[in-house]
């Protein structure tokens, strides 16, 4: 199994590259993910959408789709793809501490 270390702590990650284990997840490992994604700081924004990934994925088990966060986290599309380039939906679950939306490729 594949791991990071980030502030201090070893975490295990999944097939994917995101973490094995959910509640290894804070907000500052929060902002070291977005780091290593290219996002060098998160706004509230950004935390509205890492927030309603978890609270989607805590009710059911799976991380929304991006139709879904669209539609329901209240940031539009254009909005979410300036926050989070290249797949919104992958890269915020990876920062939200979530495995891979079903959706995404």
């Amino acid at each position: 199994m594949e791991t990071l270390t980030i502030a201090g702590k070893t975490l295990a990650l999944d097939a994917d590259g995101n973490l094995a284990n959910r509640n290894d997840w804070n907000e500052e490992i929060a902002r070291e993910l977005a780091a290593q994604e290219g996002i060098p700081e998160l706004t509230p924004q950004h935390w509205a959408v890492i927030n309603f990934m978890r609270s989607v994925f805590e009710k059911e088990g799976d991380a929304p789709s991006i139709r879904r966060l669209t539609k329901e986290s209240g940031v539009d599309t254009k909005t979410l793809y300036q926050l989070f380039p290249k797949g919104p939906a992958k890269r915020a679950a990876r920062i939200a501490g979530l495995p891979k939306p079903k959706g995404c490729i």
